[in-house]
Formats: structure tokens, sequence, C-alpha cells
């Protein structure tokens, strides 16, 4: 493995850190302070790609491969976690299974509205009221056959970007004797009658990316709106899960290094005593121990998105990204207040929308017992 990038994929970096840095950072603030999804923004991102970075080409996508993907999120993350984070569960829960699993015309009809933006950002429900991590066993939204459509009931929670497109990847019981193969993937349109999208939940960050409870009452969709092969949902949503570990690993990465690039320059400026507090060994040594965490989550990060795109199995080495990066975050964000002193904890600077950004990263997509009970089962 050689974590060098190629040209490509550096120029793809930069093209992606001038946009964030034009488009996105710079009303990070506003987006949080407003609970506003920077809507102006993500319209402005399909033509660069990054509405379809897990859309192949022929579909209308970007095609890049996991590293680049990966880089792209990490870098939505230095400019704003909120509409980060919604541009990666569109990406890497919305959109994947589709393109992974998806028939023909699903990808031929969806995907393209989707990368392009047509659609709006495509969300994922998979979480239940009272179930969390537990899909199998604690899912209760079933769907049923009733002549050629499936009827769907039930409840989801903690679903990102709901109200941002037209389409919800929905995880239901197909099977109600339960099980392994008892659960599917089913696509449904936000607009079927019957679907119900509750107000935005008010969260202690990434208040800009809107998460929604969600539930269906009879909800009725084509049973061609299967995804995949029915059954198979359990497992297919394992392996999009893991793909989308690395992009909240890369998330993760790009929230810590904002929070240290603006722990640096303050400490730079602040003086005590006479002098920077940049000179003082004990700030000299929270921004050491944050320049090589950031550094060494980035490359698990790069080694998980390595791993995938030569088609090898990625699941333990995408919980460790995840893990290390997640944890990482919140220390190097917690430090980089704790330099700024008693202005981190004000709103007026940003480490303190970034810490709380960072919060729900080792919660999200797995939380951090359930990377470690992953690991654990590969070695």
């Amino acid at each position: 493995m050689n974590f060098d990038l190629n040209d490509e994929q550096r120029m793809w970096r930069e093209a992606v850190h001038d946009f964030v840095a034009r488009e996105v950072r710079p009303w990070a603030h506003e987006v949080d302070e407003e609970a506003r999804f920077n809507e102006s923004a993500v319209r402005k991102m399909a033509p660069l790609g990054l509405l379809g970075l897990n859309i192949p080409e022929a579909y209308g996508g970007a095609g890049v491969d996991p590293v680049s993907a990966a880089i792209a999120i990490e870098e939505l993350g230095w400019g704003c976690g909120s509409t980060a984070l919604a541009v990666a569960a569109h990406n890497g829960l919305a959109c994947a299974p589709i393109a992974l699993f998806g028939s023909e015309d699903q990808k031929q009809t969806i995907l393209p509205r989707l990368a392009s933006g047509q659609a709006g950002l495509a969300a994922l429900a998979l979480t239940e009221p009272g179930a969390g991590s537990d899909l199998q066993g604690g899912g209760r939204t079933r769907a049923e056959k009733r002549g050629d459509c499936w009827v769907i009931n039930g409840s989801k929670a903690w679903c990102t970007n709901a109200s941002l497109g037209e389409y919800i990847v929905t995880l239901a019981r197909t099977d109600p004797a339960g099980g392994s193969r008892s659960l599917s993937l089913i696509l449904v349109p936000t607009r079927s009658a019957g679907l119900h999208i509750g107000p935005p939940e008010k969260k202690m960050g990434l208040r800009g990316s809107p998460t929604h409870a969600v539930t269906y009452e009879n909800v009725e969709v084509p049973l061609e709106n299967l995804i995949g092969v029915e059954g198979n949902g359990l497992a297919q949503t394992l392996a999009v899960l893991d793909g989308g570990r690395i992009g909240i690993g890369a998330l993760a990465v790009g929230l810590a290094q904002a929070a240290f690039e603006y722990a640096v320059q303050y400490a730079r400026q602040r003086q005590t005593f006479g002098r920077p507090i940049a000179e003082h060994q004990a700030i000299q040594w929270m921004l050491a121990d944050a320049a090589t965490e950031i550094q060494a989550a980035r490359l698990l990060v790069y080694e998980a998105a390595w791993l995938k795109g030569q088609g090898r199995s990625f699941t333990k080495a995408a919980s460790m990204a995840k893990l290390f990066a997640t944890e990482m975050a919140e220390r190097v964000c917690r430090n980089a207040i704790q330099i700024h002193g008693g202005y981190g904890y004000s709103r007026e600077y940003p480490v303190e929308r970034i810490y709380r950004d960072a919060r729900l990263m080792t919660i999200g997509e797995g939380t951090s017992e359930i990377q470690r009970m992953v690991i654990a089962r590969h070695i």
C-alpha cells in the first residue's frame, strides 16, 4: 500500500478544498446558528461531482475512487460539519445501496437524478425508536405484499436528509418469521401517501443537517421498488454501513483538522506573560498530539478506502478508522477549546461549534462500542 496521493487525487483535493473554502465554510456559523441547511452550496456541488461520489459515471455520477470520496468528505467536514454530514449520508448511505444492489432500471432512472441534484438529497431509514443498533431484532417496520405493491407500516428515527429529497431507502421486515433473512431494503418516494416526516430534531450540534422521525401508515410502493433480492436487506445494510463508516471517519478528520488550524492560529496570536501561548510547552504538546493523531486517523481512513477500492474485505479497517478518527476528533476539538480558554466556550469562536458537531461522530453509523465489537470479531 502506498498512501502517496496520485496527481489526480491531489488535483481533486485542491478543487474540493477551494470549493468548500468559497461556498461552504463562510456560512458554517450561520448554518449552525439558524439551524438552516445550506441549500445554495449543495446545489452547486453537482457539477463538481460531490453528489455522485458513489455513483458510476455510466449513471451520471463522479465515479471517483474510494480514497477520493473520503478526501471530499474530509474537506467538507473541514468547512462545515452540518453540510458534510448531509452530503455524506446522501452519498454513502442512500445512493450506495442503489448503486450496489439496485436493478438496472433503478440505476438508470434514479441515480442520474440523485447525482445531478434534481432529486435533492436522499436518505436511508434504519434506526427505530427503542431499537438503536439492533437492526435485526429491533426492527418493527414491516412491508407486506398486497397485489402489485408493498404496504409499509412502522416508524423510523434519526433519519438524516428525510426532508431534503425525493427518496428514502427504507429497511423493513418482509418476513414476519424473523431471522437474518427477514429484512429488505425498499425505495420509498417521500411524496407517498401515508408517509409522514416529523419536524427536524433539536440537536446539540450539526444543526444545519436536518434529522427527522419518519412514520409509515399504509404506505404503498410498487413491488419493483425492492432494492436487490428480498430478504437480503440486513446483509446489504451492513455492507453499506462499512462504506459509510469510512465517510464518518473522514468527516471526523476534517472537523479535527479545522479545530487544529484554529487552535494554532489562536496560539500564535494570544499572548500571556509577555509571549505567545504557542511558546508555552503545555500548548505545544497539545498541538503536537493533535497533529500526530490527525495524521494517524487520516491514514487509517485512507487504508480502509484503499482496501474498498481494491475489492478486498474492509469491514475491520472501516471500523478501526471510524473508531479512532471519531474519538480522536473529540480529543482534538476539546483541546482546541482549552487552548482558546474562555473564548473557546463562546459561540463567537468556531471551535465551540466544531466541538458540538464532533460529538455525534462516535454515535452515528455505529457507536464506538459497536465498532469495538466489530473489530473484536475480526481479531
